[in-house]
C-alpha cells in the first residue's frame, strides 16, 4: 500500500520532527499547556521550510454521510506525518488507538504522539505506523 520510498521520506521528515520537538523541550521544558507547544513546534517546523497545517479540521465519511468536522489533527506535516502533541501524566493507549485511526482515515503512514510533559523528551514519543 505504501510505497518504500514514501516511508523512507516519512521517516526523514519524523527525524526532522523529532529534533524541532526536542528543541522546544530543551528551551521550554515541561508543564505548559499542548497549544503553546504546538506553536512552538510549528515555528521550528517552518525554520526547516517544512510544510504544515495545524488544527485541521477533517471530515469523516460514514457510509453515505460525511460528517463535518469529523476530526481535528493537531499538525500534519507535509501531507505525510500526523502529529498529535500531548502534555500529560504518560501516553494511555486511546492515544495510540487515536492515532490509528486518524492515519486509517488520513491515509497517512506514519503518526508521532509528542508528550511533552516528561523530564527528557526522548521518553514521550511514540512513533505509530498504519498497518
Amino acid at each position: 500500500m505504501f510505497s518504500t520510498e514514501y516511508k523512507y521520506e516519512c521517516d526523514k521528515l519524523s527525524n526532522i520532527v523529532i529534533g524541532c520537538a526536542i528543541e522546544v523541550h530543551k528551551y521550554l521544558g515541561p508543564g505548559l499547556l499542548e497549544s503553546c507547544y504546538e506553536k512552538c513546534l510549528c515555528y521550528e517546523l517552518s525554520k526547516h521550510n517544512l510544510e504544515y497545517k495545524n488544527q485541521l479540521y477533517l471530515p469523516v465519511h460514514y457510509k453515505e454521510i460525511i460528517i463535518e468536522p469529523g476530526y481535528r489533527l493537531d499538525v500534519l506535516i507535509e501531507n505525510k506525518v500526523i502529529v498529535d502533541l500531548k502534555s500529560v501524566e504518560s501516553i494511555s493507549p486511546i492515544f495510540k488507538a487515536q492515532m490509528k485511526t486518524y492515519l486509517k482515515l488520513t491515509n497517512v503512514w506514519l503518526g508521532l504522539i509528542l508528550n511533552f510533559n516528561v523530564e527528557v523528551m526522548k521518553n514521550g514519543i511514540e512513533r505509530i505506523v498504519c498497518g
